[in-house]
């Protein structure tokens, strides 16, 4: 039996084996501390908050969107929870604060609302999305991060900007990413998650991902902002009032025993700038009052009568333009010009166009040529009333 190993020391090797083998716990949640998650959450319920409401304006629909759920998570666990086909949005943060925040969209939400967006009524899907979804869902997370920004700026004290998102059409668990999302791979991320509701058509879920250092960079920027509220409280700190103590003690007045006792007492307690300590009574002056005399009106003088002096502006540059006419379209039909699209307005042939100065219409004319420009001959003046 040389050489053999007895069943005890097998197991002890194999015991040994088990605990060295097996794999730390993921530290991915300890990143962040329960106070930086409940941050990140209250920002992105506040902004998602306003972008939801020019969601709206931009399909027509009721937009709802429910409270977050913060976690962190690595690129891996979000790869196995979301292998569908998916859109993501990269929107970066370029003045203010610096970063990237990832936004993930459902393909099918994707072409559901571009499909508002365009016109349609949510129920004529297109099987793949086109450069022009795209461009749409682009244009409308545009729209929604800018107002979201605008909040933000309000919560951070400054000014917050992005740049123009980027859009790409991509599965989590493909081996090959795209541009916008290679750049993600491998890092760990504070993914905000939250349930959104467009009418009767979607009901499904939007992820924001933030990487780690920008999301403490929004918790650090966030505190900060509260700080400076509280710094103005120390400048009540000079008091004044207690020089007047030795006059009081001097005047003939009669002035409680205890009460020169009392207001050493108080003194630390009165703080807010300039109340008077308890029990002190200012000393009366002289004061010489009149009544006052109004100087009478000459009768027969009307401002509005009087010359005016109109050469003084003689020389402010005004802005004329000439409108043709105008017309309204939905996106829909803009998305579809082209060279040769006819365009009808309002106006009919033959009839006077109308001259404006500053937005205001004061005239109507007709075009005529000079030379080799255009022109506009008066042919009526509109009178407006004055005031």
């Amino acid at each position: 039996m040389d050489g053999m190993l007895s069943q005890e020391e097998i197991n002890a090797l194999l015991g040994g084996l088990t605990e060295e083998s097996a794999p730390a716990a993921s530290s991915v949640d300890d990143e962040l501390s329960p106070e930086e998650k409940d941050v990140l959450g209250e920002i992105s319920n506040i902004c998602m908050g306003t972008a939801a409401t020019t969601l709206y304006s931009l399909v027509n629909q009721k937009v709802s969107i429910s409270t977050p759920k913060v976690a962190c998570c690595s690129w891996d666990d979000l790869a196995k929870e979301y292998g569908l086909p998916c859109v993501f949005i990269n929107i970066a943060y370029v003045e203010g604060i610096q970063g990237n925040n990832l936004l993930i969209l459902m393909e099918d939400d994707v072409k559901i609302i571009t499909d508002l967006m365009m016109g349609g009524d949510g129920t004529n899907l297109v099987d793949v999305l086109s450069d022009l979804h795209l461009s749409a869902i682009c244009e409308a997370m545009n729209q929604m991060m800018g107002s979201a920004a605008t909040s933000m700026s309000s919560m951070l004290n400054r000014k917050i900007d992005i740049s123009p998102p980027e859009a790409e059409r991509l599965e989590l668990g493909a081996d090959q990413l795209g541009s916008v999302v290679e750049r993600f791979r491998g890092q760990s991320f504070v993914k905000v998650s939250l349930k959104m509701e467009i009418g009767d058509l979607v009901d499904s879920n939007i992820m924001q991902l933030y990487p780690i250092d920008f999301a403490k960079e929004l918790h650090q920027a966030f505190a900060s902002s509260l700080g400076g509220t509280s710094e103005p409280e120390p400048a009540p700190q000079p008091q004044p009032t207690p020089a007047p103590q030795p006059q009081a003690q001097s005047t003939p007045q009669p002035q409680p025993a205890a009460a020169p006792q009392m207001q050493p007492q108080m003194q630390p307690q009165m703080q807010p700038y300039g109340q008077m300590p308890y029990g002190y009574a200012p000393p009366m002056q002289d004061v010489n009052v009149q009544p006052v005399q109004f100087q009478s009106f000459a009768p027969g003088v009307n401002p509005i009568t009087q010359q005016e002096n109109i050469d003084l502006i003689m020389d402010v540059p005004l802005e004329v333009t000439v409108e043709l006419g105008r017309t309204k379209m939905s996106i829909k039909e803009i998305l579809e010009f082209a060279p040769g699209t006819i365009v009808e307005l309002d106006k009919i042939a033959g009839e006077p166009i109308d001259v404006l100065v500053n937005g205001k219409m004061v005239a109507k004319g007709e075009v005529v040529v000079i030379e080799e420009s255009f022109g506009i001959r008066i042919t009526d003046i509109v009178k407006t009333k004055m005031i």
